[in-house]
């Protein structure tokens, strides 16, 4: 059996049990997420040692990110109508100071995954991701909307 044929099949027994169960379970997507990107990107055995251990630190930046954006900005959104213009302002500019960290870590990963991967397999993780999250979010809205599959 090829490597494709076997990793596609990883993939879609990964989904099937993923989408199985009622709230999706972190480890799944991250096993989802590995299969996806390893057949995506080729990942040579050095590229993958080397690339993984640096995906995930910066994955868990983007998620305190997240987090904060979460804690910090929805609540308070929820009280703009309350809420001062100084409180405003000061909200604001936290908004956008957040958005200049997110910016910088972003530059930060691309100029590091340069040194683990070629410019072209860069480029391609950055479509992976994305493509990803989408194919995340269409099996999602089909397992919402009964038109999925088992």
């Amino acid at each position: 059996m090829n490597r494709k044929l076997l990793i596609l099949i990883m993939l879609f027994t990964v989904v099937t049990n993923f989408y199985g169960q009622r709230k999706p379970d972190r480890d799944k997507i991250k096993s989802l997420k590995v299969a996806f990107f390893t057949e995506r990107l080729d990942l040579s055995s050095s590229e993958a040692e080397a690339f993984w251990p640096a995906y995930n630190a910066h994955e868990e930046k983007m998620n305190s990110f997240r987090r904060t954006e979460r804690s910090e900005f929805r609540g308070k959104l929820e009280n703009l109508e309350t809420m001062s213009d100084k409180e405003a302002e000061n909200l604001l500019q936290n908004f956008m100071d957040m958005q200049g960290k997110k910016l910088k870590e972003q530059q930060s990963f691309v100029e590091k995954m340069k040194g683990i991967l070629s410019a072209k397999k860069t480029i391609l993780l950055l479509r992976t991701e994305e493509d990803f999250k989408k194919q995340l979010i269409k099996q999602y809205r089909q397992r919402r909307g009964g038109g999925g599959y088992r």
